[in-house]
Order: structure tokens, then C-alpha cells, then sequence
């Protein structure tokens, strides 16, 4: 067993929690926190205006709001934000910089601890200390402590990026002409005052305070959230103590002691990227669920296939954000069943060209396995199989059972997203084929999505037996694995619709028979070869998206090369469906020994570089993270 050797830090920052609640009316024992074992676990450091580019915001609770560190090249005595997460934009430099009069702060250290911004810095004459945890979606509750016991000051400029401020005794309400709100809610007895630029405070307390930060997005959420600030500033330690024991509960849930502490600081990573991702409903956001990375403008939505990736990903240890992230997708299904591409809060920019590869059985019946829930079965299982039909009556052209990509609007662009390999080499001579009204596909049946539907197809059938509901669906799956497999070279491909030749494009869609179980161990030994072989698919980062030995592989090709860890995922979980477990443990070091930044602060990414394990596209990239924590419950040793 693993034995953790942080026990001095854990210590010191358990003492630091005590004295945050020291001053509670309520008296309140907390657990030694795991998550403190775990400092800096991001890094973030970013004061706006830098010429640099942000690396990504602290956030949670689903929450359209995020805040920095500040950086050390231009040092503000608070965390900078909060920032708009969906207008991208920031409404503050620093809603609350905290200091005392005449006096100038420089930085001790900072960290982001998960689920915690953490702030010390020292004047001359003592040192002041920031924490900053969200209480909810709207909210972050402030904790500043003086080691020097006398009143704090407080400032702002918030005007500087609009709006109009009022001040109302403790509370400053800023108004942007959109309809957004940001509140701060001081300790009743501060003295607030409105300034040319944003406002000044004085505590009336001796050297101790909570603070609230709101963000509201109109004066309905404000309403309520006024009443939850004064009540959250009367007994802090009840949302300090829910907090934590949220946290703990999902590192208790997901850590192992027989791994490396680097392999579980990997895991805490992930957990943090995902729910830094969460976005409560909004607008045309129906559900809570999680966005691809809340570091990229355009990714500021949820996307089909990686919301059941998401949704497998955390159903351990958040099984209820799993559950809605699901129904976000389902709550835009067509009338005749199709999944769309995407959704967003502004429901104009949503994509129903295409839909993506049918992974959402997969997806609830990983949440039935986490959580026994068999009414949200229930509840799924009507739209699943809507879903499940779609693919055979749109998108099966000669109609013998066997489906193509396709589109709505007949361009091979949109086909293509809806393979969710937007550029793959196995497409490069792809042409459409009219299937009916707003029904085109590919004129070539690809491998994956079969076997997807193979899969699905058992899925479906096991829920129906749970729910002891009759099934009757017709059984297309029995020859897939054969109709893909080409005996002469050893893997599985796409077939071209006119002739039944095979694509010859050794793709990581060819491994995904191995991950469906529907490979005879015949063919999985064969495919095995190719798998292993160093100048194929076993690379120093293992799994790439096309074999690396192909003349159009491209280092960063999106998917003409580079790693993408769902597909690195499929392949190292299909060795381990036919009992090649070592070669998978094999290739899981190398994923977390390789890839540059993994055991560090730096962000997980959308995906790697094969022979160099290097980051490439967005930062912060949440399927990236659902997929690590499946390699890391998978692993043997």
C-alpha cells in the first residue's frame, strides 16, 4: 500500500482551516482534509490586462463565474475576477483587494488547492491571508484574516469595466446594462463608500472577515441571493463545512491507495478540470452539465458525445451532474429521435446538421452502475432506443443493416463532425449519397460507429431486461465484426457502399471492435500485432489516431496524428476485454509518465503530441480528464 508522505502539509493546512473557523459561532470538527494533500493543482496565475494569454479560471458548483490568481509580474492583493465565463468578459480586475492603510502587500505563496483559491501575502508590519470557496452557483464566500487583529480595508475598481454601482449599507451592487449583476456583501459593520471608480470599505471587525461575491444574471437570482449572502455572513461555517465534505466525498470516491501519489494527483486533476467545467442550466441550457473547456470561447457549450464521456467520467463520484448532463443532450431530441451536435445557452448557435458517434447508453448505463437508479433507467431508456432506431432509418443507405455518418444537410463537413473525427484520413475520398429528406451519409460504412451500435444494441437489451420491458428489436449485430475485418491485413476498416472494398487507413477507429467486445479472439490477436507494433500504434505515446507509420500521419494533424485520449482510452480498455492487462498497464504508465505537464500544474488538453507526449489545442479539456480517471480505475498496478 501506498503511504503518503505529505503529512507536515496536511497538518499545517488543517491548522489554517481550524482558524478560519475559529471565529464561527458554532463549533465544528472537520476531518484531516485529503484535499489540502494537493496544493497548486492548477496553475492559473493571471492578473487581467497581462499580455499573456489567461490559462483558465478557478471555478465550481456550476457556476458563470471564475477568478485568478494574481500573477507575480503584476501582484494585486486579491483574486482577480470575477470573470464571465459565457460573455467572456471580466467585471472585475479584483472585486475585493484587501490591505491596510499606508501599507504594501507582497506576495508569500499562493495555491489552488481543489475547490479552494488561496492567498498569503505580507506588508512590513504582519501578513494577510485570502481563501476563496464557492457556496453555490452564484457565489464565493471570502475569508481574509490579518495576523495583525485590526480592521481591514477594502477597495475596488470595479467601474472600470462598466456598469453603474450603488452602494447600500454593507452592499455593493454593480449593474451592467445587459442585465448582469455583481454584488459584494460585506460584514454588517462595514463602512462602505462609493468612490469615482468602485468603492471603499473599512471592517469593523479586528483583522477577520467573510466576504460574499455574487454574480447574478438578472434581478430574480438577485432577489434570492441577497437573503443567501446575509445568511451565509451569519453562520459561515455551515457553507465551509458542506464544502469540504463535498470535496472530501469526491476524493474519497475516486482516489486508490495502491497507486503512486503522482498517478493520484493525476486523478485530482482530473476532478478539478471536469467540475471547473460544470455550467448550471442557462437559457437554452436546460440541465446542469459540463462544457469541453471553460478556457475557450467557442467550446462554451455541450457537445454530444463528450457529454456521455463526461457523464461516464464523474458518475462515481457526482452521479446527479452525470445524470443532467445526459438530459441536456436529450432535451433537444428530434421528433425522430436524431441527437443533436451541440447546444448552447443562446439556442441560435446550436448545431443540428449532424448528430455524433451513439455513446449514450454507454453513458446511462455507467450511471445505473454507479448508482442503482433504475427510475432514471426508466427514464432514459424510451429516448435511448428512439435514439438507437434513428441511425438504421437515417443513416443506413443500402438499408442491409450497416450504418454510414451523415448529415441533415447533405455537405461531407458535416458528416464528418458527426464521426467526431473532423479531418480523418479515412474521409479524404468520401462523397455523400442522398438517404431521403434531411438524411445523407457517407458513401462508406465505418467501422466504429457499427461497432458503437453493436454495442448499444446489448446495452439496450440488458436495460430492457432490468426494466422488464419486452425487446424486440431486430438483432443486426452478429456479422459486424466480420463484414469490418480484413483477414490480410489484420485490423478492421471502413467499406466503400459501391463496391465493399475496404478503406485502407489503419485508424484508431479500427481498434473500437476490441473496446465493444464484439472481436473474436482471433481477430483481437491479430489486431494485438499491429497494437504493439512500435511503428503503428504502440508510439511513445500510445494509441494515435492513425497508425504513425501512414505517409499522411501529421505530428498536429487534430485527427490526422496526435493523441486524443478517448480513442487512447478505447484501445488500452479493449486489450484489457481479452486479457492482454499487462500491455494495457503498459501503455497506462506511459499515458501518465509521458504527457508533458500531467504530474505538474500545467492544464490537461484537448490533445498530445505521439512522439513527444507535448500539449496541443485547448487547455483544460474535460473528455481529456473523464478519460484519465478510466485509465486510472482501470489500471492493474
Amino acid at each position: 500500500m501506498n503511504i503518503r508522505m505529505c503529512k507536515t502539509r496536511k497538518n499545517i493546512a488543517f491548522v489554517s482551516l481550524c482558524l478560519a473557523l475559529f471565529s464561527c459561532k458554532e463549533t465544528a470538527v472537520l476531518e484531516l482534509s485529503t484535499r489540502y494533500d494537493y496544493d497548486n493543482i492548477l496553475e492559473i496565475a493571471y492578473t487581467p490586462n497581462q499580455e499573456t494569454a489567461c490559462k483558465g479560471w478557478f471555478a465550481d458548483q456550476g457556476s458563470w463565474m471564475g477568478f485568478t490568481i494574481p500573477s507575480n509580474e503584476q501582484w494585486v492583493n486579491g483574486f482577480c475576477g470575477p470573470f464571465c465565463l459565457d460573455n467572456r468578459i471580466w467585471m472585475s480586475d479584483a472585486a475585493v483587494v484587501v490591505g491596510l492603510p499606508d501599507e504594501k502587500f507582497q506576495k508569500d505563496s499562493t495555491s489552488y488547492f481543489p475547490g479552494e483559491l488561496y492567498i498569503a501575502a505580507s506588508s512590513v508590519n504582519g501578513q494577510i491571508t485570502q481563501r476563496m470557496i464557492f457556496m453555490d452557483k452564484n457565489s464565493v464566500l471570502l475569508h481574509c484574516q490579518s495576523s495583525q487583529k485590526q480592521a481591514l480595508h477594502y477597495s475596488s475598481e470595479i467601474l472600470k469595466a462598466g456598469g453603474s454601482l450603488v452602494v447600500d449599507q454593507n452592499v455593493c451592487i454593480l449593474t451592467y446594462s445587459d442585465g448582469r449583476i455583481m454584488s459584494i456583501t460585506f460584514p454588517e459593520a462595514t463602512e462602505v463608500n462609493a468612490t469615482a471608480t468602485g468603492y471603499e470599505a473599512v471592517s469593523g471587525g479586528k483583522g477577520e472577515d467573510y466576504i460574499v461575491i455574487s454574480y447574478f444574471q438578472n434581478l430574480n437570482e438577485l432577489t434570492a441571493g441577497f437573503q443567501k449572502a446575509s445568511n451565509t455572513l451569519d453562520a459561515p461555517e455551515k457553507v465551509i463545512i458542506a464544502h469540504n465534505n463535498r470535496w472530501e466525498g469526491y476524493l474519497k470516491k475516486t482516489l486508490r491507495d495502491d497507486l503512486p501519489e503522482t498517478y493520484n494527483r493525476v486523478a485530482v486533476k482530473s476532478i478539478v478540470t471536469l467540475i471547473s467545467n460544470w455550467r448550471s442550466k442557462k437559457g437554452g441550457l436546460l440541465h446542469d452539465g459540463i462544457v469541453p473547456s471553460h478556457a475557450v470561447g467557442y467550446f462554451v457549450g455541450f457537445w454530444a458525445w463528450d457529454s456521455w464521456k463526461h457523464a461516464v467520467g464523474i458518475a462515481p463520484f457526482e452521479p446527479e451532474l452525470a445524470k443532467n448532463q445526459i438530459r441536456a443532450m436529450f432535451d433537444y431530441q428530434m421528433p425522430n429521435g436524431m441527437i443533436i451536435d451541440c447546444i448552447y445557452s443562446d439556442i441560435t448557435e446550436n448545431n443540428a446538421r449532424d448528430s455524433k458517434p451513439p455513446l449514450a447508453a454507454w453513458a446511462v448505463n455507467e450511471v445505473y452502475k454507479a448508482t442503482q437508479d433504475t427510475a432514471f433507467l426508466q427514464e432514459m431508456y424510451p429516448q435511448l432506443l428512439r435514439y438507437h432506431r434513428w441511425w438504421y432509418k437515417e443513416r443506413d443507405h443500402n438499408k442491409n443493416g450497416i450504418c454510414e455518418f451523415g448529415s441533415i444537410d447533405g455537405t461531407a463537413e458535416a458528416a464528418a463532425w458527426e464521426s467526431g473525427m473532423d479531418n480523418a484520413i479515412r474521409f479524404d475520398d468520401a462523397k455523400m449519397v442522398k438517404n431521403g429528406a434531411d438524411a445523407w451519409s457517407f458513401d462508406q460504412e465505418s467501422v466504429d460507429l457499427n461497432a458503437y451500435l453493436a454495442f448499444e444494441y446489448h446495452l439496450l437489451k440488458d436495460m430492457a431486461k432490468i426494466l422488464e420491458y419486452p425487446f424486440s428489436e431486430p438483432n443486426r449485430i452478429d456479422n459486424i465484426a466480420e463484414y469490418f475485418f480484413n483477414n490480410e491485413q489484420g485490423y478492421y476498416f471502413d467499406r466503400r457502399l459501391k463496391d465493399q472494398s475496404f478503406v485502407l487507413e489503419e485508424g484508431s477507429e479500427g481498434y473500437i471492435p476490441l473496446w465493444t467486445g464484439i472481436a473474436s479472439k482471433e481477430q483481437a490477436k491479430k489486431v494485438l500485432s499491429l497494437m504493439s507494433d512500435s511503428a503503428i500504434f504502440a508510439t511513445y505515446i500510445p494509441c494515435p489516431t492513425v497508425a504513425a507509420n501512414n505517409p499522411k500521419f501529421m505530428p498536429k494533424g487534430y485527427w490526422r496524428g496526435p493523441i486524443w485520449l478517448d480513442q487512447t482510452y478505447f484501445g488500452i480498455s479493449g486489450l484489457r476485454n481479452y486479457g492482454y492487462d499487462t500491455l494495457a498497464d503498459t501503455y497506462t504508465h506511459q499515458v501518465f509518465d509521458r504527457l508533458q505537464g500531467l504530474q505538474s500544474g500545467e492544464a490537461i488538453h484537448e490533445n498530445y503530441g505521439t512522439h513527444t507526449g507535448e500539449r496541443l489545442k485547448a487547455p483544460h479539456f474535460s473528455w481529456s480528464a473523464a478519460h484519465l480517471l478510466m485509465l486510472y480505475r482501470e489500471l492493474s498496478n
